[in-house]
């Protein structure tokens, strides 16, 4: 009995063994292109299920409280919409007229103009 009843605490960490294990073991599922279709189901339904998932989490107070923080938001989106990539815009400019590889400048202009959680996940 004792059992079971840690397995119903620790299910999830059960599941991911399983996964695990079962990648191991016929790895051809997970591939692209396979029956899991990873490029559609992890980019686009994962992705959504998880950003849903903490969306429940939050309590309608919290979110009504932040929603009226018009001037705040809209500081965030400039910053990260506008200014930092202008920014990053000029700064590459600059660099142009050094002997830097012209497609290192491309690369670090697609780089570092991504979203924050793109970038920071990156790093």
């Amino acid at each position: 009995m004792r059992l079971l009843e840690r397995m119903r605490k620790e299910w999830f960490m059960i599941g991911i063994v399983l996964a695990i294990a079962g990648a191991k073991l016929e790895p051809s599922i997970g591939v692209n292109g396979g029956p899991l279709k990873p490029e559609i189901t992890v980019s686009y339904i994962a992705v959504a299920t998880i950003f849903f998932n903490s969306g429940l989490s939050l309590k309608t107070e919290e979110l009504t409280s932040a929603l009226v923080h018009i001037r705040l938001h809209l500081f965030i989106q400039i910053f990260t919409l506008a200014f930092f990539p202008a920014t990053i815009w000029l700064f590459l400019q600059i660099l142009s007229v050094t002997p830097v590889n012209e497609w290192l400048l491309k690369g670090q202009q697609q780089y570092l103009t991504q979203p924050l959680e793109v970038f920071w996940a990156s790093l």
